[in-house]
């Protein structure tokens, strides 16, 4: 199985395999750790995002269950962030450093990237036991939510199917179109760290339905996972200048938090603008319209 749902197939069928699958390769992930525990948290949040997206698909004919289990899988998720907040914060001083602007600031990043190195490391060895009782958990609710997840139907048949994904991939699209707007003449983080859920959104249902245009919805995906990965990188920088504001004595001289800063200003600006460019292609067609074509697409596969 894959993150695909087949229309040619009982939708009640393709959801719970598609969720199934998602849950437990986060309950594989988190209890292997091939690459390590904090990559492991990083795979395993990625699978219940898309876990997430695919209940929103379907919420309109599951309201209940999508409440009860997006609050279990969120609240899930943010118990396994903070470990992985240290590592991001990690990987945005290199990609700062990769775009270093003078030797100066070069020079002051690569000291404020040993910093947080050393924070991570720190937090991991200080956090351990308290950190696995955190991921036992989670694995414990991912077993609780695969059996909420068996108990879940639908009426199945090609018509019900097409209106249900129908109606879920307007809903995504008028979200993602409310999000662009909402981000126009603001360097609001908040607003852009929206737009970039949505736009994940948008990404995970051109997966799941690829099958459906697989030549268009690739050139899209290519297209909105540029949004995913620039905001992403916006989202990390936004997290580091709250340390700063909040822990400035962590990051040694005055001189270097200054560099830091304004790397951070400087970059969140270009990455807001691509961002923004990009959107404004990937969100152009109505979602009336969209939607309209996903639905005629999906009956014609059945």
């Amino acid at each position: 199985m894959s993150y695909h749902i087949r229309p040619s197939e009982h939708f009640t069928e393709e959801f719970k395999a598609v969720g199934a699958e998602q849950l437990t390769l986060a309950i594989s992930t988190l209890t292997d750790r091939p690459q390590g525990l904090p990559e492991a948290i990083h795979d395993a949040r990625k699978n219940l995002k898309r876990l997430r997206s695919l209940y929103r698909l379907a919420a309109a004919d599951i309201p209940a269950f999508r409440r009860s289990e997006n609050a279990r899988i969120r609240n899930m998720a943010r118990t396994l962030s903070t470990s992985r907040d240290a590592t991001a914060l990690v990987e945005v001083s290199r990609y700062l450093l990769d775009n270093a602007e003078n030797g100066d600031e070069r020079a002051a990043l690569k000291r404020i990237s040993k910093v947080l190195i050393a924070r991570r490391d720190e937090r991991a060895a200080d956090g351990g036991s308290q950190l696995e009782e955190t991921v036992a958990t989670a694995i414990s609710t991912c077993g609780r939510a695969l059996d909420a997840l068996s108990r879940i139907t639908f009426q199945d048949g090609g018509k019900e199917g097409a209106k249900r994904i129908a109606k879920g991939w307007r809903k995504a699209l008028e979200r993602a179109a409310a999000a662009r707007e909402a981000c126009t003449d603001t360097t609001d983080s908040h607003l852009f760290h929206e737009l970039r859920k949505r736009s994940q959104d948008y990404r995970f249902y051109l997966d799941l339905l690829q099958r459906l245009w697989p030549s268009a919805m690739h050139a899209k995906r290519v297209e909105v996972t540029k949004i995913v990965d620039l905001l992403g990188h916006h989202n990390d920088l936004a997290l580091l200048a709250s340390l700063v504001d909040e822990q400035p004595h962590l990051f040694g001289k005055s001189e270097d938090v200054a560099y830091l800063l304004s790397a951070v200003i400087t970059r969140q600006k270009v990455l807001r603008e691509a961002a923004l460019r990009i959107a404004g292609s990937v969100f152009r067609d109505d979602p009336e319209e969209e939607s309209r074509k996903i639905r005629l697409l999906w009956q014609d596969a059945v």
